[in-house]
């Protein structure tokens, strides 16, 4: 069996010598002998020396070939300028790459001599040619190793297109801008609105109607078993000096009773004027009516049998708003006088809690077309 480097010789990269040589490492030392080596042309032998020894062929198979840089480059020493283009690449310092060959000794980097011997060792080392410009790489696609490659000539893949969401179409500004309005009018309007009847309410009850009328109308209050309380009475006063001063010809006393009365509102009315010098015959006591409209709708009543359209309202400055409008969707077309003495007339907390309660009962009365439960303490 062979092992490797048993001295016979058999590879062509293999040391002949035995041994004993004299090289340092017979493995890495590589000897080509003149035997070894192809047949130069001759041609390409030149008169500074090309394939042979300059001493003869006396140096045998045990000779090492030396190649100068002269015997490479005379074949091309003949060529002058109008010769052909030359066919031997350049190097990066402008010198032929046949030029630029070197011959280095295993020992140093001087080139070894000729005759060196088996020993010596000579290698070629050729400058690398500049690699070709090939297709660019820089931004090829780096696949997942658990992903096959992808073809250059197919187009990436595209992501499903998303679904948008449709808004609906806005709204035109001015029709926006003209909803805000209402709306803000509205709104505005429904606060403005109680402040506002709290004013008409103030101002009507300073007002003092004492024109020409059909008859003047005392709407009723408390009585105790026939007498007039305070606010009544007050009311009555008032209905006298207006007769006395002919703004009607007849006064009309209005008002019902309560559960265990022995009098009405109207009888004690009549009772009272009677007794300070009207006379009976221009009284007319109707004798209905438990609250304000109660009271409207019977004297609209006694208007409508007696062909009578104007009349004057007497009651408390604060409630005249209230009954006016009432008399008025009844058909009478009425103005007010109030009185202006009584327990409802001398304080003025009192009068501001008459006139916020007047608002109230009137925004009910437009809301419910009916008379509010909320009663006057006439004591």
């Amino acid at each position: 069996m062979r092992t490797a480097n048993d001295g016979r010789g058999d590879e062509t990269w293999e040391d002949p010598a035995p041994a004993s040589s004299t090289a340092p490492d017979d493995d890495a030392t590589r000897v080509i002998s003149r035997s070894d080596l192809p047949a130069f042309p001759a041609e390409h032998a030149g008169p500074a020396g090309g394939t042979a020894d300059p001493a003869g062929a006396t140096g045998g198979a045990d000779e090492t070939a030396v190649f100068s840089r002269d015997a490479l480059t005379a074949p091309f020493a003949a060529q002058g300028p109008d010769s052909a283009p030359r066919t031997t690449p350049l190097t990066a310092d402008g010198e032929d790459e046949a030029s630029a060959t070197r011959a280095f000794a295993r020992g140093g980097a001087a080139p070894a001599p000729e005759g060196a011997g088996e020993a010596a060792f000579t290698r070629r080392f050729v400058r690398e040619r500049p690699g070709g410009r090939g297709p660019d790489t820089a931004g090829a696609d780096t696949a997942r190793p658990d992903t096959p490659p992808r073809s250059r000539s197919a187009p990436p893949p595209q992501d499903p297109p998303r679904r948008r969401r449709t808004r609906p179409a806005p709204r035109p500004r001015g029709r926006r801008l003209r909803l805000r309005w209402i709306v803000t009018a509205l709104l505005l309007t429904a606060l403005a609105l109680p402040p506002a009847t709290w004013g008409w309410v103030w101002y009507t009850a300073r007002q003092d109607d004492r024109a020409a009328t059909d008859a003047i109308v005392v709407l009723g209050a408390s009585q105790y078993n026939g007498v007039p309380s305070p606010v009544f009475e007050a009311r009555l006063r008032h209905a006298q000096v207006l007769y006395l001063d002919g703004v009607a010809p007849v006064i009309v006393t209005v008002g019902g009773k309560q559960p265990g009365d022995n009098f009405t509102e109207a009888a004690a009315g009549r009772n009272w004027l009677i007794e300070v010098g009207i006379p009976s015959d221009r009284i007319i006591a109707v004798e209905e009516g438990s609250d304000t409209l109660q009271s409207v709708r019977a004297v609209s009543t006694v208007f409508a049998d007696n062909a009578w359209d104007e009349a004057t309202l007497v009651s408390d400055p604060w409630h005249s708003l209230r009954s006016k409008v009432m008399a008025s969707d009844h058909g009478i077309d009425s103005g007010t006088s109030p009185s202006r003495s009584g327990p409802a007339v001398i304080e003025r907390r009192t009068q501001l809690w008459y006139i916020t309660r007047e608002t109230a009962s009137l925004w009910y009365y437009w809301i419910f077309n009916d008379s509010s439960d909320i009663r006057v303490n006439a004591a």
